[in-house]
This record gives structure tokens, C-alpha cells and sequence, in this order.
């Protein structure tokens, strides 16, 4: 029996694929960075870019040997922080750094021990309401949560955490007035696209089960935090 779709109008017309073998298949996936406690009461910063919510409880992928996974091992308080796309070299600025020392083997050429990443990062603390480990002042959305689960990934290089979130905090900019809803006209998470960052374009449409107030007059063209850097 043929099963082929019915031929292409021209605008659709089929492109040869390639089989290729990509290093990573980061393929658009947001960044965010974690916060977490170190033995010595101190906190480490990391930022990641494997990560995803389902309800309230976000999916993290780490490296093993990080200092991430070594704290959420024992220590299961963190935040997750939202970078928005200016913020981009902060990020970069913490990508080399590791809070483990010494350096592990497993990690990149270049990495070096940092104790203080906030200051190296440039960025600044500031307390939780519910969890010891500091959110991100800068970052317009911050999510304190526990580690419910830590786990290997099917791999053994990797570890998958889910962690369940407590409380929310965003930047009043991106929140839609009188309501809990993050105006998606507003926000653009910062993203990492095969190891180079983006931000999101303009909005295409929306799903039918979106709850968020639409103004008549569309999106509000002066939020700052919608653009990706210069």
C-alpha cells in the first residue's frame, strides 16, 4: 500500500537530508543558570542548557563530575535562573568556570577553579524566601526548588535531576497586570543553539489552550527584554 503524502505544493517542496553525527544536539534549548550550596555554606552559580518544566517540575541534565551535581547530591535546595538574551556574556563568563577543585578531568580544555562565580560573572545575589541558595538579581525569572530526584542518565555521564518548584519570581516588566501569567510578548528566554546563543524572534501564533490576556493593540514594542544583543 503507498502511504507517500501527497505531492508538495511548490513552497513545500521536499529538500534532500543529510546523515550527520553532531557533537552535541543542543537544538535550540534555553539556558538557565543553577544556584546551589557548597559543603563550606558557600554557593556555586553554573549555567546549563539542558532543562525543561513539565507542570511544576523542571528537568535538569547535568554533567556528573560537576560541583551542580555534587551539591544536589546532599544538598537539594536551588534555584533556577532565567538569563533574558542581553545577558548572554554573563553566562559566557561563567561557561570556563568550575566550582570543583581540583578541575576534573572530564571537563573541557581551558576550565578553571573559581570559588566566587557571582563575582566572576558579574552578577549579584539575593536571598530566597525559601531555599539557602541565592537567586540572581539580574535574571527576570528565578524559581526556587527542591531536588526531588538525582539519578544517572542512561549514559553514566550524565545526571537527571527533577525538581519540584516552590515559588516563582519575575521581573514586573514581563508579567501581564493584575494577573500570575508571564506576557510571552514580553519575555524571550535566552537560547543555546548548537552552542551559540539566541534570542527569540517574533511571535508566530499561539496555542489554543494559552491562558494569557491579549491587549487588542498586540505586543508592547518598548519591553527591553524580547531583544537579543547587538
Amino acid at each position: 500500500m503507498n502511504t507517500a503524502p501527497s505531492s508538495a505544493s511548490p513552497a513545500e517542496t521536499l529538500v534532500p537530508h543529510l546523515e550527520i553525527e553532531p557533537s552535541i544536539l543542543y537544538f535550540g534549548t534555553p539556558v538557565v543558570l543553577l544556584s546551589t550550596e557548597n559543603q563550606d555554606g558557600s554557593f556555586n552559580l553554573a549555567p546549563i542548557s539542558s532543562a525543561w518544566a513539565l507542570g511544576q517540575t523542571v528537568v535538569i541534565g547535568l554533567g556528573r563530575d560537576g560541583q551542580t551535581a555534587h551539591n544536589l547530591g546532599s544538598r537539594p535546595d536551588l534555584v533556577i535562573n532565567l538569563p533574558a538574551p542581553a545577558q548572554w556574556p554573563a553566562v559566557e563568563r561563567l561557561a570556563p568556570l568550575t566550582g570543583r577543585n581540583p578541575v576534573p578531568a572530564t571537563k573541557a580544555k581551558g576550565c578553571r577553579f573559581e570559588p566566587d562565580k557571582f563575582a566572576a560573572a558579574g552578577l549579584t545575589g539575593e536571598p530566597s524566601h525559601l531555599v539557602r541558595p541565592p537567586r540572581v538579581a539580574e535574571c527576570p525569572i528565578q524559581l526556587e526548588a527542591h531536588a526531588e530526584r538525582v539519578r544517572p542518565d542512561a549514559s553514566g555521564e550524565f545526571v537527571i535531576i527533577e525538581a519540584v518548584v516552590h515559588k516563582v519570581h519575575a521581573d514586573s516588566r514581563i508579567v501581564v497586570p493584575g494577573t500570575d501569567q508571564i506576557d510571552p510578548a514580553a519575555w524571550s528566554p535566552l537560547i543555546y543553539n548548537f552552542r551559540h546563543y539566541f534570542g527569540l524572534g517574533p511571535e508566530l501564533g499561539h496555542s489554543y489552550r494559552t491562558q494569557t490576556p491579549r491587549s487588542s493593540e498586540g505586543p508592547a514594542a518598548e519591553h527591553a527584554l524580547v531583544a537579543a544583543p547587538n
